[in-house]
């Protein structure tokens, strides 16, 4: 386990408790809950460069922290061209703290999901999350 993380079970709580900053998040974590897999939503920030006196300049936040499978995910339905920024904060991530795993799911890997688990958003909400 990521020895920053101390899993209290009280945290634990249900997808309809949790204020999410995405649609997406909300829908991963029914999800979640549904094949009842715990998890944390943004637990933790890593701190991923800092300037020339140690201050941290720039974090990580990544989505949900499962800690049955020590994972975190983040889930990226933005415009691809954003997602760059996002990769290389994933890869900085994994350089400093190896110990960390860390998987991305990008919009289409959540629109798998949707389709596969027949998760039907309407058609305003599904835009708001590409």
């Amino acid at each position: 386990m990521v020895e920053n993380i101390k899993v209290d079970e009280r945290k634990y709580r249900r997808w309809d408790e949790v204020r999410f900053a995405h649609r997406s998040e909300q829908e991963f974590a029914r999800l979640l809950d549904f094949y009842d897999i715990k998890w944390l939503y943004e637990p933790v920030s890593f701190d991923i460069a800092w300037d020339h006196k140690g201050n941290p300049t720039s974090k990580f936040t990544p989505d949900f922290y499962l800690p049955e499978y020590n994972l975190f995910i983040e889930i990226t339905t933005m415009n691809q061209k954003l997602v760059t920024k996002k990769n290389r904060k994933i890869k900085r991530l994994s350089e400093l703290y190896q110990e960390v795993k860390c998987k991305i799911f990008y919009r289409k890997d959540y629109e798998h999901l949707l389709f596969k688990y027949n998760i039907n958003l309407d058609d305003q909400d599904h835009e708001d999350l590409l």
